[in-house]
């Protein structure tokens, strides 16, 4: 594929389709964003013609079957995923899915499957996984700057916010689609950045509830996990709390290193001999080095690090946390 420019089609161009994902595919060389579908067809209209692309539809099973069409990104609601995926995989079309893969860890297990059988490339929207300030986190434990790794904690929380408030329909906190609510939105990027650099978990064990009785889905999770390799690990995630925190530490022999999943802080490398502070910013397209990875992936020079085999097992460690399985 290396000469072969790709044409992408979107399946749901909402919010995060504007800014963090939809103008990277346009910046990749050898990518071309031609066609985007949204239920609403003004609105698919509408975003077609402030980012110049070509197609426009309602209607996914058109644009997801449009012979023009070489690959799809998928970024609706995770309860579509699957759906969507199949139909995909029929085609036999590259497939990106956004995170989280699916709804379930089973539903996940039959999207990889139907890839891996019909050798199709099937990536997820774990771009973390390519971003330089998480890459640069990466290297310290290579490198072994905090000698050999002990244990991880994660402290997310934040304030009910005016939606949760107000009772309004939000689908990120519809146990339907997310039984975790936020935490299915928001801890999957953490989870997953931390089997990038830790390796598998062996077992995971979570406890979660509804303290606020805002919305249908969790609220409030906790959990402890160790990592095939011996690293422990716990995490605890609050959407009621009084105050915004996104804390990690990974606590090693010979020192710790802090950082945010979210929050674009300093990332810190502490030891007894000193501590190093360093401000990494991300690009303005957040997917685009993620997107830019397909690519190289699709050319054969180097594996994508996030595919549907390393989401299914973050799904495993989500679906452990709530109790799914």
């Amino acid at each position: 594929m290396n000469d072969k420019t790709i044409n992408w089609g979107i399946v749901g161009v909402g919010d995060v389709c504007e800014k963090k994902s939809g103008p990277a595919y346009q910046k990749t060389k050898g990518f071309h964003l031609k066609a985007v579908m949204r239920r609403d067809f003004n609105k698919a209209k509408d975003f077609s013609k402030r980012h110049n692309i070509e197609i426009y539809s309602d209607n996914a099973d058109e644009l997801i079957n449009n012979p023009e069409i070489d690959a799809i990104y998928i970024a609706t609601p995770p309860d579509t995923h699957l759906d969507y995926a199949l139909k995909v995989a029929e085609t036999g079309k590259i497939c990106c899915v956004e995170k989280p893969m699916a709804v379930t860890f089973k539903e996940c297990e039959t999207m990889q499957s139907t890839f891996k059988e019909k050798d199709i490339p099937l990536f997820v929207a774990y771009y973390r996984r390519c971003l330089p300030r998480f890459l640069q986190i990466k290297t310290w434990l290579d490198n072994k700057e905090i000698g050999d790794i002990r244990h991880i904690h994660w402290a997310l929380s934040k304030p009910a916010n005016d939606i949760d408030l107000s009772g309004n329909y939000n689908w990120r906190t519809d146990e339907a689609i997310a039984l975790g609510g936020y935490f299915d939105d928001l801890a999957s990027h953490g989870l997953d950045f931390f089997h990038f650099i830790l390796g598998e978990f062996e077992s995971v064990n979570g406890c979660t509830t509804n303290q606020q009785h805002l919305y249908s889905a969790k609220d409030a999770l906790s959990a402890s996990w160790i990592h095939k390799n011996g690293v422990t690990g716990s995490a605890f995630w609050n959407f009621g709390s009084w105050k915004r925190e996104d804390k990690v530490e990974i606590v090693g022999s010979k020192g710790s290193i802090i950082f945010s999943v979210f929050d674009e802080n300093p990332i810190q490398l502490i030891t007894s001999k000193d501590t190093i502070s360093l401000n990494i910013k991300h690009p303005e397209n957040i997917q685009l080095y993620h997107v830019q990875a397909m690519k190289k992936h699709l050319n054969g020079i180097e594996k994508h690090p996030s595919t549907g085999e390393t989401a299914l097992h973050t799904a495993w460690i989500m679906d452990k946390i709530l109790g799914r399985i």
